[in-house]
């Protein structure tokens, strides 16, 4: 359905330049605009590509309107965050079906709203409750006593364990792992006994879980993941972690056990984290750093070194292996240089 570009103004607070009436169908890029579409201008280096569009309309910053040319624009202060509200306008979710498929397994004391869609081979375990408006898809596994609060999507193949919570409005991506054992561990001699996992995984509102990513369960008190936080892809959160609210965490991070991360964080790919460590709120982890100690302060935080090109490295790892040795001449010379003083 066409909206008028009068409308989506409306939506994102935007002020005109160009054809109220211009009519959107559709969002695209830049480079791929086409009639009948609106495209947004995020990053200013990418302004070459604004006068050569062939979209309708887009959206831009005000600093950016004069790179236009012809074409209509939505000035707005945030083009990133006005493209995704109109991309939801535009691209509605489905509508939720009601009900509980024929092939699924549903225990006889598990609550299910009525106006929940339970998918074909879904296993709903003994005790479990379904919100209303909620959507488990095909293949998931909901186990005894899991609460999954309304209008929360668990897409194909998820598995939630057992006395997990799972809060309203949430997604979670297929091959996601909610409550699995902690790797709790203690050694006997050189064998290992496991430490049983006592607790659970509480997951607040409005939270979205990636594909493939695992939140274990606590070994004692619950693991728990605040309202509002964000979980890529392939991403390991360990026993007893507590993520604040509204922090993101990119793919392939690493949480150790008990690690309590603050609120407005954002964590980078690869970012690991160590076990018992605090990271204040509003901190920033850039990608592939490793936190080793508290951060008690916000800011920005990075460790690790960026990819160069090999030959370059090979010499540096070179002078890496003599740099302890180094240290000590310079301490040499400097006691000499004071003696002499």
């Amino acid at each position: 359905m066409a909206h008028r570009l009068a409308e989506l103004a409306e939506i994102v607070d935007a002020r005109i330049v160009g054809d109220p009436d211009t009519a959107i169908e559709d969002v695209c890029t830049l480079e791929q605009g086409r009639p009948g579409c609106i495209a947004f201008l995020a990053n200013s280096r990418y302004r070459r590509h604004l006068a050569g569009t062939k979209a309708s309309a887009v959206l831009v910053r005000e600093q950016d309107a004069d790179e236009a040319g012809n074409t209509a624009l939505l000035i707005v202060e945030d083009p990133y965050l006005a493209y995704a509200r109109i991309a939801a306008l535009l691209h509605p979710e489905p509508e939720v079906p009601a009900g509980i498929h024929p092939t699924a397994v549903v225990a006889e004391d598990a609550r299910i709203a009525p106006d929940a869609w339970i998918g074909p081979h879904v296993v709903i375990e003994s005790g479990a409750g379904i919100g209303g408006r909620c959507r488990i898809d095909a293949g998931t596994y909901v186990g005894r006593d899991a609460r999954i609060g309304e209008e929360t999507r668990l897409c194909p193949n998820v598995t939630v364990m057992h006395g997990v919570t799972i809060g309203r409005r949430c997604i979670v991506h297929s091959g996601a792992v909610i409550g699995s054992d902690g790797f709790g561990l203690a050694r006997d001699g050189e064998r290992w006994v496991k430490v049983p996992q006592l607790g659970s995984v509480r997951i607040g509102d409005d939270v979205e879980i990636g594909a493939n990513t695992t939140i274990d369960r606590g070994a004692i008190e619950d693991t728990v993941i605040e309202d509002g936080v964000k979980l890529d892809n392939q991403i390991q959160v360990a026993h007893n972690v507590r993520i604040g609210e509204n922090t993101a965490i990119a793919g392939c991070a690493g949480i150790s056990g008990s690690a309590d991360i603050g609120r407005n964080c954002m964590l980078g790919g690869g970012v690991g984290v160590v076990g018992h460590l605090s990271i204040a709120d509003g901190c920033v982890v850039t990608g592939m750093s490793m936190v080793t100690h508290d951060l008690r302060e916000p800011g920005v935080y990075s460790s690790g070194l960026p990819a160069i090109p090999n030959e370059k490295w090979n010499r540096i790892a070179a002078r890496l292996r003599h740099l302890d040795d180094l240290a000590r001449r310079l301490q040499r010379l400097e006691r000499k240089l004071q003696d002499e003083d």
